[in-house]
């Protein structure tokens, strides 16, 4: 059976989980029960989540809006990767994500367990796996510590991430995609390489 498959059950009935990243453990829900995040983390409501795919297709597919060629370009370089896009983007996930926003952060993680789980739940909405205004939990033992209720993914130990935040990059460029110059802008740098942040 496949390892991610309770976890995804989990998911699938509206629970929030623990799984790991590249960058940090990640709380997650299915977007449609985001909510929970906010309540479990005692968060500030005008902090936005992050929509975290298994690759750029099942990304694409969930959105379900055009994509500009830029976009593409610089998710293609940044994933699977320590790299979150900002992208001007509304509709139902970015609502149940970024209430009353016009964007949302994507990210497809370099981690093959995290991706496991995401091929079978579809895209989930994801937080670093800490309350509100703690340090982020680095391990799954940190994780459980901090929401001792959730189920987490397994086996156990958790590949090792790097502790950082992923870097985050909005994009300001025109909405047709046309322009030049520095059309992408470092919200905050993280532990991407820089190459993977061409063209910020």
């Amino acid at each position: 059976m496949n390892a991610a498959a309770p976890l995804a059950r989990c998911l699938a009935k509206g629970e929030a989980v623990l799984f790991p990243t590249d960058t940090l453990p990640a709380l997650a829900a299915r977007p449609e029960a985001a909510a929970l995040l906010w309540q479990l983390k005692q968060r500030p409501a005008d902090k936005p989540l992050i929509l975290m795919g298994a690759d750029l297709a099942q990304l694409t597919e969930a959105l379900g809006v055009p994509w500009q060629q830029p976009w593409i370009e610089q998710a293609q370089r940044s994933w699977p990767g320590a790299v979150t896009l900002v992208l001007p983007i509304a509709g139902a996930l970015t609502n149940h994500l970024h209430p009353g926003g016009t964007s949302l952060g994507l990210r497809v993680p370099a981690c093959e367990p995290a991706r496991e789980l995401l091929r079978l739940s579809g895209p989930l909405a994801t937080t670093s796996a800490n309350r509100s205004g703690e340090p982020p939990a680095t391990t799954a033992a940190e994780a459980a510590h901090q929401f001792p209720a959730l189920s987490l993914l397994e086996p156990l130990p958790w590949p090792t991430g790097s502790g950082q935040a992923s870097t985050v990059l909005a994009w300001r460029g025109l909405e047709d995609g046309s322009g030049s110059g520095r059309e992408w802008s470092v919200l905050r740098p993280g532990g991407a390489a820089a190459s993977a942040a061409e063209g910020a």
